[in-house]
Order: C-alpha cells, then structure tokens, then sequence
C-alpha cells in the first residue's frame, strides 16, 4: 500500500533519490533537447532533402517511447521494477551505437527508434516505482520535485549539445548519451531497492495489457486526464519540432539558440518545484484547471498579436509569451498524469504503461503536424498552442463531470 513516507531502508535518501530518479527519467528529454543544434548537420550529413524531414529525429524516439510503455509497465508488473528498468536502458545503448555509425537517414531513424523504446523503459516504470510508494498529493508532490530537478536537463542539453558540435562532429552527442546510460544504469543497479514485492508480481500477458487498457479507457478521470496529457504535450513536443527552425532560421540566433531554450526550460522547471511546495495544500484539480485558463488566454493572445504582424512577432513578445506559457505547462505536467494515476493503484505497472503510451500516441501525431506545417513563420506552432489548450480544458471538464 502507497505512504505518505517511503518504507523502504537500505535505499537512497531523499535527496538522493530524487537525483536518481530525475536522470532516470529525464533520458526522454535529455535525447530530445540535446539533438536539436545538431538536426541541420545530421540532415546534411545524412541526405535529407527537405529541411522538415529531419524533425523525424525528435518524433521518431516519441513513437518508439509510445511503443515501449506498453511493455515496460506490465513487463515490471511480473519481474519487478528493476530488471525492466535495467533492459530499457541496454535498448537505449543499443540505439545510441546504431545511430553513431548510421550512414544514412533510415539507419539513425532506427537508432533513434530504439532509444526511445529504450527510454520508455526508465520513463514509465519510474511512475509505477513512485506509485508502489506514494498516492495521491503526496505523489505528486514526489513527481513535481522529481520534475522540477530533471527540467534542468533541457535547460542544458541545448549548450550541451552546441558545446559538442564546437570541437567535435554530431556522433559523438550519441557517444555521450550512451556514457550516460551506463553511468545511470550503475547508479541505479547499486542503490535503488526493488519497491515491488514478489508476493505482488503478476504474469505478464497481453491480456493484462488488454484489461489494463479497458479499465483505464472506462474509467472517465483516468481517460480524460489521459487525453489532456496527450493533447497539451502535442503542442510541446510541437514546439521542440520547430524550435531549431524558429530560432536559428527566423531568428537567426545562430549559437544563441540554446540560450534562449534554456530560459524557457528554466520556466517549466520553475513551475514544477512551485507546483511541488503548494500542490498538498491546493490540490491538483484546482492547480490544473488554473493553469490550463491562464494557457489559453496567452496561448489566444500571442496568436492574435502573430496574425496582426504577419506571422512573425518581435522575439520579445515571443519569448515572453511562451515563457509564460511553459510555467503553466510545468504545472500541468506533474498533475495531469498524476490525477490520470490515481484510480489505478492497484495496477500502477499497466496503468503506468497504457496512460504513458496513449498520452503519446496523442501527442505524436499532433506534433509531427505541427512541425511539418512549419513555413517560415509561428503561425502554426502559436496556432497550435492555442487550439491545444482549449481541448485540453475540454477533456479536463469532461474528465470531472462525471
């Protein structure tokens, strides 16, 4: 049964297994974030004749994430957290290793769909760890502070990934990521006790994955926070498809733009660690639903400011605008998935997975349409924004008006 306290001894402490687990689980974003100074030279190198094509290196490693949610989850369910976890992360290496020596386009998509099957290990079986130990507020309070560390990584892994390509080519960015998983890996396989019982394993099956996906789809909370978690991560992983374009092209921000990207990480990380001081005391709902009103009157206002300046506001506004629209986002991250969470205790590992995964396959598509509409100005990715927030707080009422 969940606590408000972790039972386990022999464990990290607190502070420690926060570090811990926001490495874990920041592989996702640390491979997103770091590539994108590198996407022209990769579509150079690699032969890609359209400059939108090679946007395929973020989206690629979310559909393979989206993939391996389904397995990690109930696979962990059945061996326990840790073996699951260790396999994800021999994936990811794998993946990494393939995209070092790919020498064309459909190779590193490979390579890059393995990392995320990889990842997806870490990144849902991590939820399922802090579920066999925690519930309801006090959860995500856990996953907010958890968050609020691991946002430090896309503030960085731009400069990280600029400071690489400086005296070094795009492979080794890959060389990098895959050090990091061992040492990770290390780090984890030495200090983290196993949190799931063997008294409390289950088969692992597709019919489990099946019932798993039927309770959740039945359930109008789970659904619901589900598909809002889809739909405004849509709309992020949108902006990350676009941003190398926005900024360096037309911007022409050239090296600075990592810089800018950290800023606006800073402000997602800023509103996680908020979110995680007064999220007991507020409640989740009532944080959600103030944040998601908040994004939609400044996601509608940059929109209407971009379409009276033909498509291209002055980098000011631009950057306030999302800044303010990342720190709404860094409230609603940690509690959509949690309030998504918490009718599924009893199947933390399936639930884990198939929230995950769904969350995803919303979010995907979304985001591939919005970074293939790039056309030399924010319209879409500001568009985007606007239309996504408000079928955000669409699902968010329809999840609480039972």
């Amino acid at each position: 049964m969940a606590i408000d306290e972790p039972s386990l001894k022999g464990g990290p402490g607190f502070r420690e297994s926060i570090a811990l687990l926001a490495l874990m689980i920041s592989f996702v974003a640390l491979s997103l974030d770091v590539m994108l100074p590198a996407l022209p030279d990769i579509g150079r190198d690699l032969g890609v004749r359209h400059p939108n094509d090679v946007q395929l290196v973020v989206s690629v490693l979310i559909i393979g994430l989206s993939f391996g949610q389904l397995i990690y989850g109930p696979l962990s369910d059945s061996t326990g957290r840790k073996p699951a976890i260790f396999a994800g992360i021999v994936i990811f290496t794998l993946g990494c290793l393939l995209s070092i020596f790919a020498t064309c386009f459909g190779v590193m998509l490979g390579g890059r769909f393995l990392q995320g099957i990889g990842a997806a290990g870490p990144r849902s079986v991590i939820v399922a760890l802090v579920r066999d130990q925690y519930a309801g507020r006090t959860m995500a309070r856990m996953m907010s502070a958890v968050m609020a560390v691991f946002i430090i990584v896309p503030a960085v892994a731009p400069t990280l990934g600029q400071a690489i390509l400086l005296v070094a080519n795009w492979r080794v960015i890959f060389v990098a990521l895959m050090l990091l998983g061992v040492i990770a890996l290390t780090w984890f396989t030495i200090r983290q006790p196993e949190t799931l019982p063997r008294d409390l394993r289950i088969t692992f099956s597709g019919k489990n994955i099946m019932l798993g996906a039927i309770e959740i789809c039945t359930n109008r909370v789970a659904l619901g926070y589900t598909l809002a978690a889809g739909l405004i991560g849509g709309a992020f992983l949108g902006y990350l498809n676009s941003a190398q374009q926005v900024f360096q092209e037309m911007y022409s921000l050239g090296r600075q733009f990592p810089l800018y990207m950290a800023v606006l990480a800073l402000f997602i990380g800023s509103a996680s660690y908020c979110n995680s001081r007064i999220v007991i005391r507020v409640g989740m709902r009532s944080l959600s639903r103030r944040a998601i009103i908040l994004l939609i009157v400044i996601s509608v206002a940059h929109l209407i400011i971009v379409y009276h300046m033909g498509g291209r506001s002055p980098l000011g506004i631009l950057i306030l605008c999302f800044a303010l629209a990342f720190f709404c986002l860094g409230i609603l991250f940690g509690n959509l998935n949690a309030i998504a969470m918490k009718p599924l205790g009893h199947i933390a590992g399936v639930g884990a997975a198939v929230v995950g995964s769904l969350s995803n396959f919303v979010s995907v598509p979304i985001a591939i349409v919005i970074g293939r509409s790039y056309n030399g100005t924010t319209l879409p990715l500001v568009g985007g924004f606007a239309i996504l927030s408000i079928l955000t707080a669409v699902a968010m009422h329809w999840a609480d008006n039972k």
